[in-house]
């Protein structure tokens, strides 16, 4: 294998949309030695993912290459047989995608999906693989590490599936991982983790590796190199260190300033005033495994309760809880100081309306198969009965509130939005209901930070206009700075502070919310490591467990 593991030449990729081809990566260049880690950067639609899965050879349905080389190793993939791909695929070359809920097959257990790799393509038998697979969770910080990987995909955290994944991609040990996003699903102390376990096992094996993001202050921690992307074209490329500290080009600089948008803090609530939502002494289990205790706190009308937490700390359950997807074993959810029915089978149709969500993964959340302007006219149709011209009318509506006109996207599918805009539509689709409070679930964290800004200014706008109360579930501190009126920071089930934002970001704190501060990546290539040796161990499994 020689020094130059991948390259890539005047690669001009083509995407196609009503039958015609239209450039989306135009004459890139990229080098990869063996062992470095290459990070890809831009704003959504900047053609990062697209990029990094021609670097395995790779085209998505609706995309082609016009022109250039691609090349492994000396492999030509563009012109390599299905046989030469087949063998490299998974076993030299790993991918890690965004979406690990979009990735893994429901029907099979985690584990029997990591062995799967390794055992056809010889690496290992199938105990060899479990044993393996159960040491790289164990790297990875997964809980029960030898246990967690004979569930299915859907009775674990989107942060645990997300290391499950990491760990199956290490498990033939590639010489080249593209690290899709990897860590958008993740807390930021889980983040710092799985970054670390990353990182030292690229180290170990020598592994190349091409990091995509739009976290700038992660892609500091891992690449060597980082090429910043815009529609298609490169913008520039240097090494991590003068590209953080002296840009040549308008566009990273732009990327580099740190975002404006905070909300102005709101006056404080009135004692006498009734909350839209009350969560009063919640307790609640999976099977008879508990998940939560005696959690308490209350959400007002036209105001934003931020809940951090770790993967597994609570969050995603108690919003179950609230919409009455998971009936509470003990305590009670109220809705303007009324007692709801612990289950959403007994509510009634207004209440079912009143609670209405945003999840974090529009790309899973989305009917691939539905236009936008149906996937918004079904939850009008059932909540108001509207119908023909004043249902179209509503629609309409509500396209020109979260700012996608009607006449453009309204036949479109899921798959022919960005990102940014696939939430949009997920959150006309909140709307359409006329709630009171809606549940926003890492709504920004799949978004590059110029898309994100913006879905927050416009549900920032909404709340106002509308007098919405939200939820927003989180592990982004800047977001919770930015959005939130208070913040509820939840630990292993349990509420462990709580207090309007401009208390919770001001000393003295609780040990696991200080713990949460000092997890938030810097622009610095050493953060990660002196935050590390400032923890005094070498295991950082161990270093979160011990400062929490």
């Amino acid at each position: 294998m020689s020094d130059q593991l991948v390259k890539i030449r005047d690669l001009w990729l083509e995407g196609r949309s009503d039958e015609t081809w239209n450039p989306i990566i135009n004459g890139v260049d990229l080098n990869l030695k063996k062992g470095e880690v290459l990070g890809l950067i831009g704003e959504s639609g900047a053609g990062k993912s697209t990029l990094g899965l021609a670097a395995m050879g790779f085209c998505r349905d609706g995309v082609r290459v016009f022109k250039g080389s691609v090349e492994f190793d000396g492999i030509d993939l563009l012109n390599a047989s299905a046989a030469v791909k087949r063998d490299l695929l998974g076993k030299r070359i790993a991918y890690v995608a965004q979406s690990a809920a979009a990735s893994f097959n429901p029907a099979h257990k985690i584990i029997d999906q990591h062995v799967e790799g390794p055992t056809q393509h010889g690496v290992m038998t199938k105990e060899e693989s479990e044993a393996d697979g159960m040491e790289l969770y164990r790297k990875l910080r997964l809980p029960n590490p030898d246990e967690i990987g004979f569930r299915y995909p859907h009775q674990v955290s989107g942060g645990q599936l997300q290391r499950a994944m990491t760990a199956m991609a290490m498990a033939c040990r590639p010489d080249l991982i593209i690290f899709d996003e990897p860590t958008t699903a993740l807390d930021v102390t889980t983040q710092i983790e799985v970054l670390a376990a990353i990182r030292e096992i690229v180290q170990e094996f020598d592994t190349a590796a091409i990091y995509i993001t739009h976290d700038l202050a992660v892609v500091a921690q891992m690449a060597d190199r980082i090429k910043v992307l815009l529609k298609g074209d490169e913008v520039e490329t240097a090494d991590t260190r003068t590209m953080l500290t002296a840009p040549t080009q308008e566009y990273t600089k732009s990327l580099w300033a740190v975002r404006s948008f905070e909300r102005p803090l709101k006056s404080p609530v009135i004692a006498s005033a009734v909350p839209v939502v009350s969560v009063r002494s919640v307790d609640a289990a999976y099977g008879k495994v508990p998940v939560l205790h005696d959690v308490s706190f209350d959400m007002h009308e036209g105001r934003t309760v931020a809940v951090v937490g770790e993967s597994g700390s609570g969050k995603s359950t108690t919003a179950r809880c609230i919409t009455g997807l998971l009936p509470p074993s003990a305590g009670e959810i109220l809705f303007d100081g009324e007692v709801m029915p612990p289950s959403y089978k007994r509510r009634t149709k207004d209440q079912l309306r009143q609670v209405q969500m945003i999840y974090q993964m529009a790309d899973t959340a989305l009917n691939p198969r539905v236009t936008v302007g149906n996937i918004i006219a079904r939850p009008v149709q059932f909540y108001s009965g509207l119908t023909g011209k004043a249902l179209r009318k509503r629609v309409d509506s509500l396209m020109d509130q979260i700012e996608l006109p009607a006449d453009e996207y309204y036949k479109r599918l899921p798959s022919e939005l960005s990102g940014g805009q696939k939430q949009r539509i997920g959150i006309a689709r909140a709307l359409a209901a006329e709630p009171k409070f809606i549940i926003c679930d890492e709504v920004t964290s799949a978004l590059d930070q110029l898309v994100a800004e913006g879905i927050l200014r416009l549900l920032a706008r909404l709340q106002d206009e509308l007098s919405l109360s939200y939820m927003f579930i989180t592990h982004d501190l800047a977001t919770v700075r930015a959005i939130a009126d208070e913040v509820v920071v939840m630990k292993e089930g349990r509420v462990v502070e709580q207090g309007p934002k401009r208390e919770m970001f001001k000393p003295p704190h609780h040990p696991y919310t200080d713990l949460l501060l000092s997890s938030v990546p810097e622009m610095d290539p050493d953060w990660l490591t002196n935050l590390l040796a400032e923890r005094g161990v070498d295991n950082i499994g161990d270093a979160a467990v011990d400062n929490m």
